[in-house]
C-alpha cells in the first residue's frame, strides 16, 4: 500500500469534504476499496476514523464565520452520536457484498437527488426553491 497514495487521498478527501461540504466516505470507501484493495466494512471504518480531523477543521472554520446554527447542533448531535453507534453494530453484523450494496445504493440515491435538485434550482424563478440551493 502506498503511502504517498494514501496521503494523496486524504488530501484530495480534504478538499473535496469541506469544499462542497460532502462527508469523505462519500470519497474515502470508494477509493480505499477500489485503489488499495480494502474490504467494506474496513475501509468504511477507516473512513470514519480519518474524516474527523476533517470535521473539526471545518468546523472551526465554518464556526468562526458564523455559518452554524448552534441550537441545531445540540440536537442532531445527540441524533448522530447514538445513530453512529446503531450503525456500527449493524454494519459489524452485515454480510461485506450487501454492505457494499447499500452503500452503492445511497451513492446513487445521492446523486439523482443532487441531479434532481440542481435542475429545479437552475429553472426556478428567484425565491421559488427555499434553503441554500
Amino acid at each position: 500500500m502506498s503511502e504517498l497514495g494514501l496521503i494523496l487521498l486524504g488530501l484530495v478527501t480534504g478538499v473535496l469534504a469541506s469544499l462542497l461540504g460532502i462527508g469523505g466516505g462519500i470519497v474515502f470507501v470508494p477509493a480505499l476499496v477500489a485503489l488499495f484493495g480494502f474490504d467494506q466494512l474496513p475501509a468504511q471504518a477507516t473512513s470514519l476514523a480519518v474524516i474527523l480531523p476533517t470535521a473539526i477543521v471545518g468546523t472551526i472554520v465554518n464556526y468562526r464565520l458564523g455559518r452554524i446554527n448552534v441550537r441545531l447542533v445540540s440536537g442532531l448531535f445527540l441524533g448522530a452520536l447514538v445513530g453512529g453507534f446503531l450503525g456500527a453494530l449493524v454494519a459489524t453484523n452485515l454480510d461485506p457484498l450487501i454492505l457494499r450494496r447499500l452503500f452503492a445504493a445511497l451513492l446513487v440515491v445521492a446523486a439523482v437527488r443532487l441531479y434532481r435538485k440542481t435542475e429545479l434550482t437552475a429553472t426556478a424563478q428567484p425565491g421559488e426553491i427555499g434553503g441554500d440551493g
